[in-house]
């Protein structure tokens, strides 16, 4: 029945349509609860983007993932977290055509924004290190996974750091967000535990919409003998990542700017994460040695596109192409550019 390699094309594009709309409904309300707890818990935007919008919208990306690499399919399951993380930040342009005040790299600049872009490109070097070094593990386990997660969890306590005591903070602007806490606690009317409740019956709703989703998204490909080294793993990527552009949509749309940026470079930074999930989920040995050059190219092309993003925080164009800011036109050329790329080159 859960097999979507056996699902109709009839089948598969309803089931695409409903979990779509699913996820169009629920994101708004998973944005506007994070905003809330941002407020409720002290944490800000910046945090809890990373922690609640990043790590909530990445379920179905994860389950996807580890059950790939369970059944050995080292590839396939690299593939779709990094086709995650690249889909993601250019979902992240797109979110600034919805911001129609400024440039979304301009308002939504802060200490914790920039650090959290720096951690993103910290923890995709260490995986892609780990390709070219000596395929040591241990239990199964690679020193890069370890390596990983403790330079996730590091990380962070900077992002966390540079929020409360910052060194050096961006010019403000007419049109600068700053992350700064509603007194009221965004909801004075809910108590911080039903809010978490409320945004775990949402996040469960999205993740298993998420699924349902890709699972829809390799349905259609099957049916439509689409390739699945490119097209079918591009339409899982795209159809795995739409809660964080729902999301990141909604926020953008209720001001929450820094919240919309946290949420994708934040659930980025957790996506890294799925390669040490992964990684141990892989009983062949590392999974890391287990790659081809696509998975290495996707590696190299989300640091590049990563790295654009945070000159486009630090350069803070106000207005550019299509009101959206230069920085995010380029990563959307770039996106696209490489998986046509991709495509050519089988």
């Amino acid at each position: 029945m859960f097999e979507a390699a056996h699902w109709s094309l009839n089948t598969s594009i309803t089931v695409f349509a409903i979990a779509a709309l699913v996820i169009a409904v629920t994101g708004r309300q998973l944005a506007a609860l994070a905003d809330s707890l941002a407020d409720k818990t002290g944490l800000g935007e910046a945090i809890a983007g990373a922690l609640f919008l990043g790590a909530s919208t990445s379920l179905s990306g994860i389950i996807t993932s580890v059950a790939a690499a369970a059944d050995g399919r080292a590839e396939l399951a690299v593939s779709n977290a990094l086709g995650d993380i690249a889909a993601q930040t250019a979902f992240l342009s797109i979110a600034d055509i919805f911001y129609r005040k400024a440039n979304l790299e301009h308002a939504a600049a802060s200490t914790a924004t920039i650090m959290q872009a720096a951690l993103l490109v910290t923890l995709l070097a260490i995986p892609l290190l780990a390709t070219v070094s000596p395929e040591f593990t241990f239990w199964g386990i690679h020193p890069a996974t370890p390596i990983l997660i403790v330079a996730y969890i590091y990380g962070l306590r900077l992002v966390y750091q540079v929020r409360h005591q910052p060194m050096w903070q961006p010019r403000q602007t007419q049109e600068t967000q700053t992350d700064e806490l509603d007194k009221d606690g965004g909801t004075s009317d809910q108590s911080l535990i039903s809010l978490v409740i409320r945004f775990g019956l949402v996040t469960a709703t999205v993740g298993t919409a998420g699924w349902a989703l890709e699972r829809a998204g390799v349905g259609i490909s099957t049916n439509t003998g689409l390739s699945e080294s490119f097209i079918g793993g591009l339409l899982t990527a795209l159809s795995t990542s739409l809660p964080e552009l729902v999301t990141s949509i909604a926020a953008v749309q209720r001001g929450a700017v820094i919240l919309a940026v946290s949420g994708i470079i934040g659930g980025n930074a957790f996506d890294t994460l799925l390669l040490a999930f992964t990684d141990i989920a892989y009983r062949q040995g590392s999974i890391y040695h287990a790659l081809g050059d696509r998975q290495i190219f996707l590696m190299a092309l989300t640091i590049i596109m990563t790295g654009i993003l945070i000159m486009g925080l630090v350069r803070r164009e106000e207005h550019g192409i299509a009101n959206i800011g230069f920085e995010s036109f380029l990563i959307l050329l770039l996106y696209f550019g490489a998986f046509s790329l991709l495509f050519f080159n089988g």
